[in-house]
């Protein structure tokens, strides 16, 4: 039996950045929690290193997505240069994330958060999104 009801169905794009950009801010919550056991006896700086694989990963699965989603205009330019700019930041901050260089590192990891809670707010706001 038929209904005139309209199917709905979820822009696997849009979910991709979704999740990639909620991923993203996750990360960057654990890996506030493995740099903080840094400090006083040592602590799991492998675990932190890879988090920040981690990190690379999800940011660039919300830079693609992002990308595709305002080149096919279901998003603004600004949206895309924002995850752009989030993905390439987490290289940044790898390339920094040295002990000797926590003075720029800390810094750089709050820049880096305020950006993914943008972005993460942005991906989920409907009145943003054309």
């Amino acid at each position: 039996m038929a209904t005139d009801s309209p199917v709905s169905t979820q822009d696997p794009v849009r979910t991709a950045f979704r999740v990639g950009a909620v991923l993203t801010l996750v990360s960057i919550a654990l890996q506030f929690v493995t740099a903080g056991q840094l400090f006083p006896g040592g602590g799991p700086e492998q675990l932190h290193s890879g988090g920040a694989i981690v990190l690379h990963v999800v940011s660039g699965l919300a830079a693609i997505s992002a990308v595709l989603l305002w080149r096919r205009g279901s998003a603004p330019a600004s949206v895309a240069t924002l995850a752009v700019t989030v993905f390439v930041l987490t290289f940044v901050q790898a390339a920094v994330g040295g002990r000797s260089t926590l003075w720029i590192h800390v810094p750089g990891a709050m820049v880096l958060t305020v950006g993914a809670a943008w972005l993460t707010a942005l991906a989920w706001r409907d009145a943003g999104n054309r």
